[in-house]
């Protein structure tokens, strides 16, 4: 596979989204627990993506909780971003994150995460884990409902199984699946083939392995040197290179970081470089 051809993908064949995206944890505060101590910056942070053409954007409910979809809300990117959230997953005092699938929540949750985000409806609305005690069908039946309702666009997934996939479409269309993959992590391989078969975004979460990245820190330097890059802009090429539903989300709370970020979308590798990079994680 040489470098990606295509920067852009069609979110349900109809929200045509940059495949570089942002995803908004990191904007909250430690440990992903209230307001950060510069919300101005948060601001700055979220509308530079959009200056530097970032238009799809990831948040969830229990970022704060609440505080990432209201920092997006109140940095008025909306209009200019496709906004994706997701509910499934309480915290607790602790900063425990607690599977919570029951309809009557995640109804009650879309309602609350519309009025945060300040828009008519969610353009697309993720279940954030399947691990509750409410079966995958009853969550992904309120989904559907949400979506016949018009309170929101589209449904997505995250940290599910092919098997879980295919159950959550017997019920309703799914436009994405957001399950933890990166160069050192390719454990979920078939639900990404399973994305491509269906033409699903595939949205790796935890795309720059962060400090796993050392592990492989030769070969990415090697090459991060011979495009004058760093290796996490080389990890994200990567992604970008390794499949056309791709959709990295990488997050931060530094403009510089972000800049850096979303400059790895404009690197091409050449066969050699990504047959390296991939050898590495086999």
């Amino acid at each position: 596979m040489s470098a990606n051809e295509s920067g852009t993908f069609d979110i349900g064949g109809e929200l045509t989204v940059n495949r570089l995206g942002f995803g908004a944890m990191r904007v909250t505060g430690e440990n992903i627990i209230g307001a950060p101590e510069d919300e101005k910056n948060a601001h700055s942070v979220l509308q530079r993506a959009v200056e530097l053409g970032v238009d799809f954007i990831d948040t969830a409910d229990s970022y704060g909780p609440g505080v990432s979809e209201r920092l997006i809300r109140e940095s008025g990117v909306t209009d200019d971003a496709v906004v994706a959230t997701k509910a499934g997953l309480l915290r607790n005092k602790s900063g425990e994150w607690l599977p919570h699938g029951e309809p009557d929540y995640i109804k009650n949750q879309a309602l609350v995460s519309r009025d945060r985000l300040g828009v008519d409806s969610i353009d697309v609305y993720q279940l954030h884990t399947p691990r509750s005690e409410t079966p995958l069908e009853e969550s992904i039946t309120a989904f559907a409902e949400l979506k016949d309702d018009g309170l929101i666009d589209h449904v997505g997934l995250s940290n599910v199984s092919v098997d879980q996939l295919e159950l959550a479409r017997d019920h309703v269309d799914i436009v994405t699946v957001q399950n933890q993959y990166n160069i050192g992590n390719r454990d979920d391989e078939d639900v990404l083939r399973a994305c491509e078969e269906y033409d699903i975004g595939f949205i790796p979460w935890y795309p720059l392995a962060a400090g796993d990245v050392a592990e492989m820190e030769a070969v990415l330097s090697d090459v991060a040197d011979e495009h004058e890059a760093s290796t996490y802009q080389i990890a994200l090429a990567w992604l970008l290179t390794h499949s056309d539903v791709m959709l990295p989300i990488p997050g931060t709370s530094s403009v510089e970081h972000l800049e850096e970020n979303v400059a790895a979308a404009e690197i091409e590798l050449s066969d050699d470089q990504y047959n390296r990079i991939e050898a590495i994680g086999q």
